[in-house]
């Protein structure tokens, strides 16, 4: 399993309804809390920050998604 690092791309594998958070929401890695958990910010399609929320690694999938801005 890929360790999860700051500012990876994960996904959430379960429902936590007591965070507004559903499995297969998508988050990014802002603060490793220690070698199992993990402070990840959830955004909405515009980029605006709908969640923050600690997670521990076993609900977590590191996605294989770089980010590479076009520029004009």
């Amino acid at each position: 399993m890929d360790r999860i690092e700051n500012l990876d791309i994960v996904a959430l594998l379960k429902n936590l309804p007591e965070e507004n958070l559903k499995r297969g929401d998508i988050g990014t890695i802002v603060e490793i809390l220690d070698e199992n958990n993990f402070l990840v910010e959830f955004s909405d399609s515009n980029g605006r920050t709908v969640k923050m929320a600690e997670m521990e690694s076993s609900i977590l999938m590191k996605l294989n998604f770089k980010f590479e801005p076009e520029y004009a």
